[in-house]
Protein backbone atom coordinates (compact mmCIF):
# COMPACT_ATOMS: atom_id res chain seq x y z
CA UNK A 1 0.00 0.00 0.00
CA UNK A 2 2.97 2.29 0.64
CA UNK A 3 4.04 2.13 -3.03
CA UNK A 4 0.47 2.90 -4.13
CA UNK A 5 0.29 5.94 -1.83
CA UNK A 6 3.65 7.19 -3.09
CA UNK A 7 2.49 6.80 -6.71
CA UNK A 8 -0.66 8.81 -5.98
CA UNK A 9 1.50 11.80 -5.12
CA UNK A 10 2.58 11.96 -8.79
CA UNK A 11 -1.01 11.93 -10.07
CA UNK A 12 -2.01 14.39 -12.78
CA UNK A 13 -5.61 15.07 -11.75
CA UNK A 14 -6.39 18.78 -12.25
CA UNK A 15 -10.05 18.12 -13.10
CA UNK A 16 -11.20 15.71 -10.39
CA UNK A 17 -8.54 16.58 -7.82
CA UNK A 18 -8.77 12.91 -6.83
CA UNK A 19 -5.26 11.47 -6.73
CA UNK A 20 -5.05 7.70 -7.09
CA UNK A 21 -2.03 5.45 -7.01
CA UNK A 22 -1.68 1.74 -7.63
CA UNK A 23 1.06 -0.82 -7.19
CA UNK A 24 1.15 -4.33 -8.62
CA UNK A 25 3.42 -7.20 -7.70
CA UNK A 26 4.63 -9.10 -10.76
CA UNK A 27 7.59 -11.43 -10.93
CA UNK A 28 8.70 -10.37 -7.47
CA UNK A 29 8.92 -6.70 -8.50
CA UNK A 30 6.57 -3.85 -7.57
CA UNK A 31 5.36 -1.65 -10.44
CA UNK A 32 3.41 1.51 -9.69
CA UNK A 33 1.25 3.99 -11.53
CA UNK A 34 -0.93 7.02 -10.93
CA UNK A 35 -4.06 8.32 -12.61
CA UNK A 36 -3.47 10.71 -15.51
CA UNK A 37 -6.41 12.89 -16.50
CA UNK A 38 -7.08 14.68 -19.77
CA UNK A 39 -9.40 17.54 -20.70
CA UNK A 40 -11.02 15.05 -23.07
CA UNK A 41 -12.21 12.86 -20.19
CA UNK A 42 -12.36 9.65 -22.23
CA UNK A 43 -8.57 9.81 -22.62
CA UNK A 44 -8.00 9.69 -18.86
CA UNK A 45 -6.15 6.57 -17.69
CA UNK A 46 -6.57 5.04 -14.25
CA UNK A 47 -3.69 4.28 -11.89
CA UNK A 48 -4.44 0.56 -11.87
CA UNK A 49 -4.08 0.23 -15.63
CA UNK A 50 -0.88 2.29 -15.73
CA UNK A 51 0.69 0.09 -13.02
CA UNK A 52 -0.31 -3.09 -14.85
CA UNK A 53 0.81 -1.78 -18.24
CA UNK A 54 4.17 -0.80 -16.73
CA UNK A 55 4.60 -4.39 -15.51
CA UNK A 56 3.64 -5.69 -18.96
CA UNK A 57 6.12 -3.31 -20.62
CA UNK A 58 8.80 -4.85 -18.39
CA UNK A 59 7.93 -8.30 -19.71
CA UNK A 60 5.52 -9.58 -17.06
CA UNK A 61 2.25 -11.22 -18.03
CA UNK A 62 0.92 -12.25 -14.61
CA UNK A 63 0.26 -10.05 -11.58
CA UNK A 64 0.13 -11.52 -8.08
CA UNK A 65 -1.74 -8.70 -6.34
CA UNK A 66 -2.59 -5.02 -6.60
CA UNK A 67 -2.91 -2.22 -4.05
CA UNK A 68 -4.92 0.95 -4.73
CA UNK A 69 -4.68 4.17 -2.70
CA UNK A 70 -6.83 7.29 -2.99
CA UNK A 71 -4.93 9.95 -1.07
CA UNK A 72 -7.66 12.58 -1.37
CA UNK A 73 -10.50 10.33 -0.20
CA UNK A 74 -12.57 11.95 2.50
CA UNK A 75 -13.43 9.98 5.61
CA UNK A 76 -17.06 10.02 4.46
CA UNK A 77 -16.24 8.47 1.05
CA UNK A 78 -18.26 5.36 0.30
CA UNK A 79 -16.38 2.13 -0.28
CA UNK A 80 -17.90 1.93 -3.77
CA UNK A 81 -16.32 5.27 -4.72
CA UNK A 82 -12.85 3.92 -3.88
CA UNK A 83 -13.05 0.65 -5.80
CA UNK A 84 -11.38 0.05 -9.18
CA UNK A 85 -13.65 0.80 -12.14
CA UNK A 86 -14.97 -1.92 -14.43
CA UNK A 87 -12.32 -1.27 -17.07
CA UNK A 88 -9.55 -1.70 -14.50
CA UNK A 89 -11.13 -4.87 -13.12
CA UNK A 90 -11.24 -6.30 -16.64
CA UNK A 91 -7.55 -5.49 -17.17
CA UNK A 92 -6.74 -7.10 -13.81
CA UNK A 93 -8.65 -10.18 -15.05
CA UNK A 94 -6.49 -10.28 -18.19
CA UNK A 95 -3.23 -10.39 -16.23
CA UNK A 96 -4.37 -11.90 -12.93
CA UNK A 97 -6.48 -14.82 -11.81
CA UNK A 98 -9.82 -15.10 -10.05
CA UNK A 99 -7.83 -15.31 -6.80
CA UNK A 100 -5.71 -12.20 -7.43
CA UNK A 101 -5.86 -10.07 -4.29
CA UNK A 102 -6.92 -6.41 -4.48
CA UNK A 103 -6.01 -4.28 -1.48
CA UNK A 104 -8.19 -1.18 -1.60
CA UNK A 105 -7.55 2.05 0.33
CA UNK A 106 -8.98 1.94 3.83
CA UNK A 107 -10.70 -1.38 3.26
CA UNK A 108 -10.32 -5.08 3.52
CA UNK A 109 -8.78 -7.07 0.71
CA UNK A 110 -10.89 -8.59 -2.05
CA UNK A 111 -10.31 -11.26 -4.65
CA UNK A 112 -10.96 -10.48 -8.28
CA UNK A 113 -13.63 -13.19 -8.16
CA UNK A 114 -15.54 -11.14 -5.54
CA UNK A 115 -15.42 -7.92 -7.55
CA UNK A 116 -15.77 -9.28 -11.09
CA UNK A 117 -17.23 -12.78 -10.91
CA UNK A 118 -18.06 -12.89 -14.63
CA UNK A 119 -14.93 -11.43 -16.19
CA UNK A 120 -15.01 -11.35 -19.99
CA UNK A 121 -12.67 -13.90 -21.51
CA UNK A 122 -12.03 -14.88 -25.12
CA UNK A 123 -9.99 -17.93 -24.21
CA UNK A 124 -6.32 -18.60 -24.35
CA UNK A 125 -4.31 -15.78 -26.02
CA UNK A 126 -2.71 -16.80 -29.32
CA UNK A 127 0.78 -16.15 -27.91
CA UNK A 128 0.35 -18.91 -25.31
CA UNK A 129 -1.19 -21.57 -27.58
CA UNK A 130 0.89 -24.54 -28.59
CA UNK A 131 0.85 -26.16 -31.98
CA UNK A 132 1.70 -25.31 -35.58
Amino acid sequence: MQAARAAAEASYSPYSRFRVGAAVLAGGTVFSGCNVENASYGLTVCAERIAIFTAVAAGHRRIACIAVACVDAEASATQASLMPCGACLQVIAEFGTADTQLHVHGSRSYTLRELLPYAFRLGQPASSRSGC
